[in-house]
């Protein structure tokens, strides 16, 4: 029998035997690039494998991985090898989203005025808006002061009108800034009875800096003790000269609780809108501002955006802030969901992975994974950002005084329903004076107290602070077992005043000294074991048993310490009044002579201011 026939003396190949056909791959002759391109992206834009870039920089010494960022000079060492010409581009700037495209004219259309409503608390700002809007926001505000910014919309004469309303509460300074610098016309009501306050002068002063009209609405004028002279010469002193008196600015007289005035104010708006011939390309991608976000237990992060180019369509892939997201759902002011909104128009959202800061810029990309990377780029940078602050602060400002023992910190956690409310209540906390006490606020977001606030809180020894918002019962009971002290408020003013209080309750105490009396040495007795006696007459005020003294001879002190025994006659005495004769010894002091003064005082505690 014959040896078989080996067919074949070849191991079988593992796996796939057939290799996969590449068609030839174009020949690159010129490339550009943005900073942090790594060598997968190279080799994509060189049309090369990325194993050949990692073959020839391992021949040039350079150990890499696809994932490698790649610095100028290895780029153009790896283009010079493949011949091609390369030019670095700037990169997309994460700390903007300004529109950096220009409309042509032909493609402006008109759009309406946007108007924000500024002035002091309990001016009537929030009531005006309602005589316009003919609903009752305010009855649902606590205090009936303004806590969100708010935007709405109403129709004059066939127009729409889009109004913001910010909270005149000094703690809202930074908000009403934002609010500004989306506006174009702005209302500052002053009440007829009150005249210009503090607040009205840093809302005139926002108006100012934002470069935009200016209307003068006096409201409250169905009330006795309006003095309009006072407030056109208070304005005018602050450069808001009446049309009145030959200036330029519009001023309205009104009444928002009995409607008085209101159609004529409506129509000064429209007047000055006219005349600054508002436009906007709507027939683009839309951009704008973010007016106010909050954490919605059921929805997730909500957020109200002001329109301010384009249009913004239901299913807009957009970048906002350090946020990204798709528009899943849109709703108008009055809870009704539309599918675009057009230039100045407000409207709430639901669809980013995060809540984003009132006052972001948002913008739509019609690339998705455009918009997540510039998102997570931003993102990266404001932690960087927030990274450098707080250590500047610590190291720079505390690490000495801590180390001193001079300073004390409160570390408070913020919890808010929207998020111009924590940042309000941040900046409020961190505005207060008190000494050598500071707080720290280490973490203020948006949302309901949560057990990870509790440990954070446990961790680091922190106060939970929560505004509109209230811990369930499982982390009520774990706040009581860490022994974390959860303090919770409806109105800012009634948080920053606890908290300064309790910060004042850490101060060390300051004491003054108080004279209770004085007395004069008439008689000296020495005894045995006891000492000098001095008999004295209490000549001012009185003498208090255990009370410190000081025996001043001939107009000086000679020696301080406390009193041993105070009698009359022969029993102990708690004091004795002026014109009663007593007698006393001195606590490790018998030198007493005839004639000396002794002085008792006491050192009491004052009230920190």
């Amino acid at each position: 029998m014959g040896r078989p026939v080996r067919r074949n003396n070849k191991k079988p190949r593992k796996g796939n035997t057939q290799r996969e056909f590449k068609p030839r791959a174009e020949l690159v002759t010129k490339i550009a690039y943005e900073e942090g391109i790594t060598v997968s992206e190279l080799a994509e834009k060189l049309n090369k494998n990325s194993s050949d870039i990692i073959k020839l920089l391992f021949m040039l010494g350079k150990m890499v991985t696809i994932n490698t960022n790649l610095d100028d000079e290895t780029i153009q060492l790896i283009c010079m090898e493949y011949n091609v010409e390369v030019t670095k581009e700037e990169a997309v700037d994460a700390d903007s989203l300004e529109d950096v495209d220009l409309d042509d004219p032909k493609d402006l259309l008109e759009r309406s005025p946007i108007i924000t409503i500024m002035g002091h608390v309990d001016h009537g700002k929030t009531s005006l808006l309602d005589a316009i809007r003919k609903t009752k926001v305010v009855d649902g505000e606590h205090g009936g002061i303004t806590q969100h910014i708010g935007a709405y919309q109403v129709t004059v004469n066939g127009k729409k009108l889009t109004f913001l309303d910010t909270p005149g509460h000094e703690a809202f300074t930074s908000m009403r800034a934002r609010g500004a610098k989306v506006t174009d016309i702005v209302i500052i009501v002053v009440a007829a009875d009150d005249g210009v306050m503090p607040q009205t002068r840093e809302a005139i002063d926002h108006a100012k800096a934002a470069e935009v009209p200016i209307i003068v609405a006096i409201n409250k004028i169905d009330k006795p003790g309006a003095n309009f002279e006072k407030i056109y010469n208070a304005m005018a002193d602050l450069g808001l000269t009446p049309e009145e008196w030959g200036g330029e600015v519009m001023f309205c007289k009104l009444s928002a609780k009995t409607g008085e005035g209101i159609q004529n104010l409506l129509e000064s708006i429209l007047v000055v809108s006219e005349v600054q011939d508002l436009k906007a390309n709507p027939n683009r991608m839309a951009s704008g501002s973010v007016i106010e976000a909050r954490l919605d237990k059921g929805r997730g992060p909500v957020a109200t955006l002001l329109v301010q180019n384009g249009t913004l369509h239901a299913g807009d892939i957009l970048v906002v802030g350090a946020c990204f997201g798709k528009v899943r759902k849109m709703t108008d002011d009055r809870g009704r969901e539309i599918k675009d909104a057009k230039p100045s128009m407000p409207v709430e959202i639901i669809g980013l992975n995060d809540v984003p800061v009132a006052g972001d810029i948002f913008k739509v990309f019609d690339n998705e994974k455009k918009a997540r990377a510039l998102a997570d780029r931003r993102s990266q940078v404001k932690i960087d950002a927030e990274r450098k602050g707080s250590s500047s602060v610590s190291l720079e400002e505390l690490s000495k005084a801590i180390e001193d023992g001079n300073l004390q910190e409160i570390n408070i956690i913020v919890k808010a329903d929207v998020q111009g409310s924590a940042e309000a209540i941040k900046q409020a906390l961190e505005r207060i004076e008190v000494a050598t006490v500071r707080i720290n606020v280490i973490r203020s977001t948006v949302g309901a107290i949560s057990e990870s606030d509790i440990m954070l809180a446990s961790a680091s020894n922190a106060i939970v602070m929560g505004f509109n918002v209230r811990p369930d019962a499982v982390v009520r009971r774990k706040a009581e077992e860490e022994g974390i002290d959860i303090r919770l408020y409806n109105v800012i003013y009634d948080a920053v005043n606890e908290m300064e209080s309790a910060m004042k309750g850490l101060l060390a105490p300051v004491y003054k000294e108080v004279v209770l009396g004085q007395a004069s040495v008439r008689q000296l007795f020495r005894v045995t074991k006891v000492g000098t006696i001095a008999g004295c007459m209490v000549t001012d005020g009185k003498l208090v048993r255990d009370a410190k003294v000081r025996i001043i001879r001939d107009g000086t002190v000679v020696y301080t310490s406390k009193l041993g025994t105070l009698k009359r006659f022969q029993n102990d005495a708690k004091e004795v009044a002026a014109g009663y004769d007593c007698g006393l010894t001195i606590d490790g002091f018998n030198d007493i002579k005839e004639n000396d003064v002794i002085e008792a005082f006491e050192d009491r505690e004052v009230p920190q201011v």
